[in-house]
């Protein structure tokens, strides 16, 4: 069985589709071309509208958690109760559900075609919390102590459990390539390095730096992943990971993140000066301007996205401690200033300056002397997919229309 639960070719397919609409849209195709693309790039794929999506994650979530009453009401029942027989039939019930609910995800996409369509999303979320409730009662019937937080860390038992509660995510990461995985797994992997470090004698003085060293490390890791010829699979879970490395970054070192856990870590009735101030000033301001240029500079949105976000909370971190003006007063000049700084940006970036441009980038002025079709066919012989046999026959449209790329 494939490591890889949906159909890699696929998936390519419906990117070669996404792009021939967008540049149909924008005129640069004409319609013949873009269902010529459709026709030789197939995609099985069931994917709804998006509000369609949302009703069946609600749906497939209501009729599991009601069959997951049924079998805890069944192995509740079994036997006498006896002591600490309790957390063992809780761990079967969850064992049963957690291995049902990932049997039909398996059928449904095998046998549906589905993908990120709210069935499967919700029966992944249901399986993993299945599955995760039933390690952490394992992990807590081979201890002599309770699974309180507190008490684990004080014996140095709680990052063994996170790391363990991380593989297993990883494997659901690799698999599924969902992105809220991905974000379990990074928060995972953030609470192992936090509670190693707290139980060092230096470890909360030195918890910032060590938490931006393995933001650090997750970057370059998601890095190395854009570079596999299946990065095209883990994109969404890769971006969302990325994204977040860098917020956890800069949150790592800002200085009112700093100082206001540090007071909490330390039981202090209110927050204190801390050690390191001045460089924990230098990088509340300059790594939202390291973000800003690395996205102008690479044309990368994330980094751009991240800059401005990161500069926002920056700004409220020096008005949390230092109030110049009233919140009106303050609210009102900034969206002046942001607004002429907007219209001004719009008028000097058209046309294209320093290899930026404010211009929509599928106009068909700038793609005017392409062969679009030539463009598309070449993008895809460069590809390490195979073009599906001339006699692949594919069946009706899905529902949805015009919608049903979860866009109007």
């Amino acid at each position: 069985m494939s490591k890889k639960a949906y159909n890699e070719q696929w998936i390519f397919n419906r990117e070669v589709q996404d792009t021939a609409r967008r540049w149909g849209k924008s005129k640069l195709l004409l319609p013949e071309q873009v269902q010529a693309i459709g026709a030789a790039f197939p995609s099985e794929f069931y994917q709804p509208h998006l509000f369609i999506r949302i009703a069946l994650f609600v749906f497939t979530c209501l009729a599991n958690m009601t069959a997951a009453g049924l079998v805890f009401l069944a192995v509740m029942g079994i036997g006498d109760y006896r002591s600490g027989s309790e957390e063992v039939r809780i761990l079967l019930g969850c064992l049963l559900c957690g291995g049902g609910s990932l049997l039909l995800l398996e059928t449904l996409i095998s046998a549906n075609h589905l993908y990120r369509s709210g069935i499967d999303n919700a029966l992944l979320y249901l399986s993993v919390a299945y599955l995760a409730v039933a390690l952490v009662i394992s992990y807590g019937l081979l201890l002599p102590l309770s699974l309180e937080p507190d008490d684990l860390q004080e014996q140095g038992l709680l990052w063994p459990l996170l790391a363990i509660l991380a593989a297993a995510m990883l494997t659901a990461i690799i698999r599924y390539a969902d992105p809220l995985a991905a974000v379990l797994t990074l928060l995972l992997y953030l609470g192992i390095v936090g509670t190693v470090m707290l139980r060092l004698p230096l470890g909360k003085a030195l918890l910032p730096f060590a938490l931006m060293l393995a933001c650090a490390g997750s970057y370059w890791l998601v890095q190395q992943l854009t570079r596999r010829p299946d990065y095209l699979y883990y994109r969404p879970a890769v971006r969302t990971v990325k994204f977040l490395t860098l917020a956890f970054f800069y949150l790592a070192g800002n200085y009112l993140v700093v100082r206001e856990a540090n007071a909490l870590l330390n039981g202090l009735p209110y927050s204190v000066q801390i050690s390191f101030a001045p460089l924990f000033y230098f990088f509340t301001v300059a790594i939202p301007l390291l973000y800003l240029y690395q996205g102008l500079r690479r044309a990368d949105r994330i980094f751009l996205y991240a800059g401005l976000l990161t500069l926002v909370f920056s700004i409220y971190t020096y008005r949390f401690y230092r109030s110049v003006l009233p919140p009106e007063w303050a609210l009102t000049l900034a969206g002046t200033f942001l607004i002429l700084l907007s219209g001004w940006a719009l008028r000097y970036l058209r046309p294209a300056r320093h290899g930026l441009t404010s211009e929509p980038a599928n106009t068909p002025s700038e793609f005017s002397q392409l062969n679009l079709e030539s463009l598309v066919m070449s993008h895809v012989t460069e590809s390490t997919m195979q073009v599906p046999e001339p006699g692949f026959q594919f069946g009706g449209g899905q529902s949805g229309g015009g919608g049903a790329e979860g866009k109007y």
